[in-house]
């Protein structure tokens, strides 16, 4: 990868020079680039695509943003993007932070305020986690901005981690095995929701993020509440991290290795309609 001014995209003005930067750089454009194409996130045929990026403020958000325009700065992401934040109303959010960051990357950006904060703080009793209720409002209003903008998805910057601690808490609480696909469809059947990310460790976006000294701005609203599932999860995984090293990369492994007929949904597969192949009446006359 070169790094002259004019050989790069201005999301990565100022990149660190060290070998191991590079190595991360490289790894974080490889990790998408891979999901990308394995789970057919470009379509085929002639019809134009254009992608919402959106963009929290966080690091793994900004890290999705720079590892795209990465890619469609070398010609391997045949896709227009525009970056969306949706400032919810909290209080002291710093609302001139990402404009002005975008401005300056030459990033394509739609800002788009609308105060969710007010009503998830009304809706949800006290002592109850906010994430639900926002996550499902902030939602609804990025697949509007996503028709208005005559995008054809919804780009999410959800990372190996994030997909880790959602099977995790659905086998904990939800009583089911499931988690956040890379892609998947809208209810309503005309949008795509990607998860780029989904092989990009955690702890690759925080040192990128911080390497590039993007402006990062934390989540006081669900950042604010203790004891939440995720992260209870999020220390289960980290002791077992740090006990065996490269656990995380084993178990997520093992979502992409399902095997239907070692599981026990007969929904998956037809147990009932399994038979033997062995043959007795022909063993007896041996």
């Amino acid at each position: 990868m070169l790094d002259d001014a004019d050989e790069i995209h201005p999301l990565f003005y100022g990149a660190p020079k060290s070998t191991e930067f590079k190595k991360l750089r490289k790894r974080l454009v490889q990790n998408v680039r891979e999901a990308v194409e394995q789970y057919g996130m470009i379509e085929a045929g002639d019809t134009p695509q254009k992608w919402l990026v959106c963009l929290s403020g966080g690091k793994d958000s900004y890290t999705l943003l720079a590892i795209l325009h990465e890619l469609k700065w070398r010609g391997l992401l045949p896709v227009e993007l525009l970056a969306c934040n949706l400032d919810q109303g909290q209080p002291g959010f710093p609302a001139t932070v990402l404009p002005e960051f975008l401005e300056k990357m030459q990033v394509s950006y739609r800002i788009e305020y609308q105060d969710t904060y007010s009503i998830v703080m009304d809706k949800v009793p006290q002592g109850r986690t906010y994430c639900a209720l926002c996550s499902r409002l902030r939602r609804g209003n990025l697949y509007r901005i996503a028709r208005e903008e005559g995008c054809n998805a919804v780009v999410l910057g959800h990372h190996r981690d994030d997909i880790l601690e959602t099977f995790f808490m659905n086998l904990f609480h939800g009583g089911r095995l499931a988690t956040m696909p890379p892609k998947l469809v809208n209810e309503d059947g005309d949008l795509f929701v990607f998860r780029p990310l989904a092989h990009v460790a955690e702890e690759d976006c925080e040192k990128f993020a911080r390497a590039m000294n993007y402006p990062i701005i934390p989540c006081d609203l669900c950042g604010s509440q203790d004891g939440l599932q995720r992260q209870q999860v999020k220390q289960i995984l980290d002791g077992w991290e740090k006990n065996s090293p490269g656990r995380r990369q084993v178990m997520f492994r093992s979502l992409m290795n399902i095997r239907p007929s070692h599981m026990l949904d007969p929904k998956l597969f037809d147990f009932a309609g399994l038979t033997r192949t062995f043959d007795e009446r022909n063993s007896n006359k041996n």
